[in-house]
């Protein structure tokens, strides 16, 4: 992938740190079947697959929010919804769950250039998880995207792993 050329060296910073970190996560599934990748390998509902939904999905919903504040972070998904994106559902495939997850990795680092202010911030959508109040700029929310991504190519390194015995460093 081309990242767009950023107009600052925080801007490139930050889309180096979340290139690094997708690049784990999409590296963990490499040589996987779509069954392998569906396959839950752990105590836990998480597969490779799922994960890359998950991750695809969280980090478009923050960047919506980015732009459109906090109405762009409640979809209408209900729970069950919100589950099913941790799974690979019947249809979908690793392949087209990687070309999602790249169409929306050139959709955040064209906006980390083309924001005009990372300061710009919105008030987070009320949520137990969220302090009343709390507002968050566009910086924090990347910051926050960067530690999903890499917290889920951790969680995406153990279930590979258990699967096949591959890791992704070591």
């Amino acid at each position: 992938m081309t990242t767009p050329e950023p107009t600052s060296r925080e801007r490139t910073d930050l889309l180096e740190s979340l290139g690094r970190h997708r690049w784990f996560l999409r590296f963990t599934v490499r040589d996987l079947s779509d069954e392998q990748a569906a396959q839950q390998t752990t105590a836990s509902a998480l597969c490779l697959g799922g994960l890359i939904e998950h991750v695809a999905l969280t980090e478009r919903q923050w960047v919506n929010f980015m732009v459109d504040g906090p109405s762009a972070m409640s979809d209408g998904d209900s729970e069950i919804d919100w589950a099913g994106g941790f799974r690979m559902l019947e249809g979908e495939t690793l392949a087209g769950l990687l070309d999602d997850y790249e169409q929306v990795a050139r959709r955040t680092d064209e906006l980390v250039v083309s924001l005009p202010d990372l300061d710009a911030s919105h008030p987070l959508p009320e949520a137990p998880w969220f302090e009343p109040g709390a507002r968050w700029s566009a910086r924090r929310v990347l910051l926050h995207v960067i530690a999903e991504t890499s917290q889920h190519a951790g969680h995406a390194d153990i279930l590979r792993e258990s699967l096949d015995g591959a890791k992704t460093m070591g």
